[in-house]
């Protein structure tokens, strides 16, 4: 029995070492051209450093899952088409005990997976943002401008969505201007051409041929003229520190002091703000124990899948590896996109792929005992 537990978790072993770094090489280009640009544009080798240094093991919360799946999905089908988990099974061999050793590590990345997620990637995302802050406040009037793309909007700039149909050095032609920074009203800007210049260490546009929609919140008109001078700002290089900056026990207290603040009514905000906010906080939460839930629920599917695929060719583990992540990941991101809906508890339901997983492996191994 012993003999071929370790023969079998061998051969998992191996073929998930080698699927995790081809993954990490995969996932890395990108890092290292992202790094490749810091340097280029003048930024501090050790603050480089810091940010190359949390950013590779931030890696490691998809390189691990996918990894799993697919040496769990490969592995398994090649051992039921070379007929070896019949012959198990003839010699009276559970296939609970054949998965023991396989689930058991995949529990054990999963306790990494959410250390990952609560201490590295929070830090990660720290980093990133001083690192922005940095470059934002190093920028010039001709970098600005350099971020507007003819025929694109340009998100760049906070509370402004900014398009441009053509673009002469600083002139600018057919500009509109979606105006988000007064909370009360969205404001529509179009201009014939504006020429940018600097104010400061923002900048500012020379609107020329006009037109407001609406001029102010209580006032539905729009009004025109032939010069507007418009200041736009360039992202601040003041740090703040968000959600996603926060690491687990940070957020657990966030989260706990958010919700006394609604419970008694002296949350300094609206209410329903407050809740939003407070959803934003617990979906982020439930994100990172999700996704480091997925390297167990990963095996936990991919073995008794394997196990029924009956093929060898690879390319079909393959394929059905993509599908089971593919949707896994894709459920996760949807109720990241719901975050903001308190009412529909998004933060739960984010948990929904979990169970799925959990009550595929339920089916499929019952199917295969």
């Amino acid at each position: 029995m012993k003999a071929i537990e370790r023969y079998v978790f061998g051969s998992f072993l191996s073929s998930f070492v080698l699927a995790f770094l081809v993954l990490s090489f995969v996932l890395t280009i990108g890092l290292l051209v992202q790094i490749v640009g810091y340097i280029v544009d003048g930024m501090p080798i050790r603050l480089v450093g810091q940010f190359a240094a949390v950013s590779f093991p931030e890696t490691l919360q998809w390189t691990i899952p996918l990894a799993l799946l697919v040496s769990s999905i490969l592995v398994f089908s090649r051992l039921s088409a070379d007929s070896e988990i019949a012959a198990m099974r003839s010699c009276g061999i559970n296939l609970l005990m054949v998965m023991k050793w396989p689930v058991l590590f995949a529990l054990g990345c999963s306790v990494i997976g959410a250390w990952i997620n609560n201490e590295i990637v929070p830090r990660g995302h720290e980093v990133r943002r001083r690192l922005t802050s940095k470059l934002s406040s190093k920028l010039s009037v001709g970098d600005a401008v350099e971020l507007i793309e003819p025929g694109r909007k340009v998100m760049d700039f906070p509370g402004v969505t900014l398009y441009v149909a053509r673009k002469e050095g600083r002139w600018l032609y057919d500009v509109t201007a979606t105006d988000t920074s007064d909370t009360n009203v969205v404001r529509t800007i179009h201009a014939e051409k504006a020429l940018a210049s600097g104010e400061g260490q923002d900048m500012a546009l020379d609107l020329y041929m006009v037109k407001v929609d609406p001029v102010e919140a209580n006032n539905s008109g729009m009004a025109s003229g032939s010069y507007v001078h418009y200041p736009i700002k360039v992202k601040s290089s003041r740090y703040i520190k968000k959600g996603k900056d926060l690491r687990f026990f940070e957020l657990v207290d966030k989260i706990r002091a958010d919700g006394e603040e609604i419970r008694s009514g002296v949350a300094p905000r609206k209410e329903g703000e407050s809740r939003r906010s407070l959803s934003k906080l617990k979906v982020e939460l439930s994100k990172r124990l999700v996704f480091a839930m997925a390297s167990l629920c990963f095996v936990l599917v991919g073995v008794p899948l394997g196990i029924r695929s009956q093929r060898k060719e690879s390319t079909i583990g393959m394929a059905i590896s993509l599908v089971i992540a593919l949707g896994y990941y894709l459920f996760v991101m949807l109720m990241l996109s719901m975050q903001k809906a308190y009412a529909i508890h998004p933060e739960f339901l984010i948990w929904l792929p979990v169970g799925v997983c959990f009550a595929l492996s339920a089916w499929f191994v019952k199917r295969n005992l």
